[in-house]
């Protein structure tokens, strides 16, 4: 038996999967090394995992996380080692090898993460070989929805979309412009406040500006992140909601620069149960 988690810092989505193939799924809240300690940590294992699991099948455990590098993995490590002191073997990787492995299995290839940040790297069908640095929302994360909304607002508020749509959008949000530059320099996880406008822009994809703005945006993560790899004949593989939703326009973004897209996932769990069967 295998227990799989993808975890972002928000939830982590668990799956068990048995040796007939059949699995069994649960979430838990989100768990970041960065900002949780190992009692933390083991708290949320003791208190929202354990009750779903017979934590007695279980032999391997494969944690593909948020926040999880090299200095930090130890402590997600250490929590799960814990609370399960019988499982043979426990296994503390990035999130970015997490969507590698999902996206393109054994195969070398190009795999991204595209939600409300941004993450890409070269894959070797092994491990990870090159990764362009995504810098945060703030000095990177190129096609993001974080990004994304940065331009949204900018737009808004500077000239760019129509004045109805603009209406629009801060009606149904019941915000003003006061509002948003609260929202974004005094009150905690601006990134995520940023990147809700995706759900308003998805929804108006009829408007010739926001289609623009997504392109655009998807073309500066090829060029500033995707470029640097310089492989040209791998396909784009992308896991996450910017990617997912916006796939067409992901792919007319790729097709401006040169390049050709591949697997595109929501979320990577399901590559990652088919990669460790196999």
């Amino acid at each position: 038996m295998i227990l799989i988690a993808d975890s972002g810092s928000t939830k982590t989505d668990w799956c068990l999967v048995r040796e007939d193939g059949q699995t069994t799924g649960c979430k838990t809240q989100g768990i970041n090394p960065f900002h949780q300690s190992k009692d933390v940590i083991c708290g949320v294992l003791a208190n929202e995992l354990l009750p779903c699991l017979d934590k007695g099948e279980i032999n391997k455990i494969c944690f593909y996380g948020s926040g999880c590098t090299k200095e930090t993995s130890p402590i997600v490590y250490d929590a799960i080692s814990s609370l399960f002191p019988d499982v043979n073997t426990v296994e503390v990787h990035g999130d970015l090898l997490g969507a590698a492995r999902a996206l393109c299995g054994n195969r070398e290839g190009i795999a991204c993460i595209l939600g409300t940040g941004a993450n890409s790297c070269l894959y070797n069908g092994m491990e990870i070989v090159k990764n362009t640095p995504p810098l945060g929302y703030i000095l990177g994360d190129e096609g993001s929805g974080a990004v994304l909304g940065k331009h949204f607002f900018n737009k808004m508020f500077k000239g760019g979309l129509p004045s109805d749509l603009c209406k629009q959008y801060l009606d149904s949000e019941q915000m003003t412009m006061s509002d948003v530059v609260r929202r974004v320099y005094r009150e905690p996880l601006a990134n995520r406040f940023l990147a809700s406008t995706s759900m308003f822009i998805c929804k108006h994809l009829e408007c010739r500006e926001l289609r623009e703005l997504v392109v655009l945006n998807f073309r500066d993560f090829f060029k500033r992140n995707i470029q640097q790899y310089g492989r040209t004949d791998l396909p784009i593989n992308a896991v996450g909601s910017m990617a997912y939703f916006y796939k067409e326009l992901f792919k007319e973004a790729a097709e401006s620069e040169g390049y050709v897209v591949g697997e595109i996932l929501r979320s990577p769990m399901a590559g990652l149960i088919q990669y460790h069967k196999d």
